[in-house]
């Protein structure tokens, strides 16, 4: 199963150092029966984008709790071995957690199959965005319309092997 972690530039330098992305149980996020539902399409391709999408608003809540990390959001792609990563069946269908799974185990980062990072030219929005979530979260429309905005600058795709230029000026 694919899974989409949600990550800062500082959590990537550590699972980079530690060569774990986490040893569960963690949040990740995948395509789970709940996702399929909200986003009514049988199109993997779109869900999994949806699922990413959704880990890159996590990704947010981290960047609100580490007000010193890179204001880019990070999301690691991994594929897990099936039942690894299982949804909450009693929070199946609240639309706060769409998509959430529980990763169990350890997850080794030499698993990733990619890395989706913001560029630098959307640092201001994802910093805005950053700032605005848990006001959006609470239902302040003025907030979503900030969250939106970071929401609109695609992640970028890198390769695993590009990791440790993307954690250089952290590390």
């Amino acid at each position: 199963m694919r899974v989409y972690v949600p990550l800062t530039l500082p959590g990537l330098a550590e699972a980079y150092k530690t060569g774990e992305l986490g040893s569960g149980p963690f949040v990740a996020y995948a395509v789970t029966p709940a996702l399929r539902e909200w986003y009514l399409s049988d199109d993997i391709e779109e869900l999994e984008y949806a699922a990413l999408n959704r880990a890159a608003q996590a990704a947010l809540r981290l960047l609100a709790a580490d007000p010193d990390a890179a204001r880019r959001r990070v999301v690691v792609a991994v594929d897990v071995p099936d039942g690894t990563a299982s949804a909450d069946p009693d929070r199946a269908l609240d639309p706060a957690v769409l998509g959430e799974v529980r990763v169990t185990g350890t997850v080794r980062l030499a698993k990733a199959a990619a890395v989706h990072v913001d560029s630098d030219d959307a640092e201001a929005d994802v910093a805005a965005a950053a700032e605005a979530i848990t006001a959006a979260d609470g239902g302040d429309d003025d907030a979503q319309f900030v969250v939106d905005g970071a929401e609109d600058h695609e992640l970028l795709w890198f390769a695993t092997q590009e990791i440790p230029n993307l954690v250089g000026s952290v590390a």
